[in-house]
């Protein structure tokens, strides 16, 4: 069976770490930053045997450089020149095996060009998906197109239900916020902010999601509904999803 364990790092992310049973050999996603990590496993007396990175920005691979000095692990990530230390590049419809298990590579772009996501079929499923899609959001555009992005979640939608979504960062709170706003008849969704605020008002992660739910909350997957595409049509174009879609993405940057 494979934990998945959360190693906050910086002002908001989120460093998985994934061990197989009781071994003591484990993978790292996106180190933002070394430090965290190092105590997590030294405390708990673990060896760091592979990486995998989604995309190129720093707070997803700050922490590279210390650890392969320090750990000498297998580093998985994008063909992108820009990330120092990559052994092993991926891209869409790729498989790498980390401790025993299968993970099909996906080309997510859309917040960066060279953006993978990684998942894992079996009990439980798993997806890591970086700064693609958040629980109830979705990551800026800063290399992407609207398309990209949009096809990016659509291939999401399409997995298992129950597949649990480890995103990269925090942002729940202010999703669901906003999610009330551009999705103002779903119950869910304020039942959701009001489990969320619970959570953070303890100090505890929101995370991970699942597909399943994310698709009764996340007003991106959530595009040809009656409420989103009022909400949408109040602040820009909603004649198609894509439409509907490119607006709440811009109306979400001046929320």
């Amino acid at each position: 069976m494979m934990s998945v364990t959360p190693i906050p790092a910086l002002s908001d992310n989120y460093i998985w770490l994934l061990r197989q049973d009781n071994s003591q050999s484990v993978c790292v996603v996106d180190p933002g930053e070394a430090a965290p990590v190092i105590e997590f496993l030294e405390r708990e007396s673990l060896t760091l045997k592979s990486i995998l990175i989604t995309h190129h920005h720093h707070d997803h691979t700050g922490g590279l450089a210390e650890l392969i000095k320090r750990y000498s692990p297998h580093v998985i990530g994008p063909a992108n020149p820009n990330i120092e230390g990559i052994d092993e590049t991926v891209g869409d419809g790729d498989e790498v095996r980390i401790m025993g298990r299968l993970f099909d590579v996906i080309a997510t772009p859309g917040h960066t060009l060279d953006h993978i996501s990684y998942f894992t079929a079996g009990i439980p499923a798993l997806l890591f998906c970086g700064d693609t899609l958040f629980c109830a959001g979705c990551g800026r555009l800063f290399e992407g197109t609207p398309e990209q992005m949009f096809a990016a979640l659509n291939k999401f939608a399409e997995l298992p239900e129950d597949t649990l979504v480890f995103a990269a960062h925090e942002y729940t709170q202010a999703n669901l916020t906003f999610a009330r706003a551009a999705d103002p008849e779903n119950e869910d969704v304020k039942h959701a902010l009001q489990e969320c605020e619970k959570a953070r008002a303890l100090d505890r992660p929101t995370l991970p999601s699942t597909i399943g739910r994310e698709l009764k909350i996340n007003p991106y997957l959530r595009v040809g509904t009656d409420s989103v595409r009022q909400a949408a049509g109040t602040q820009g174009v909603n004649d198609t999803d894509l439409a509907t879609f490119t607006t709440l993405r811009e109306w979400k940057n001046r929320f």
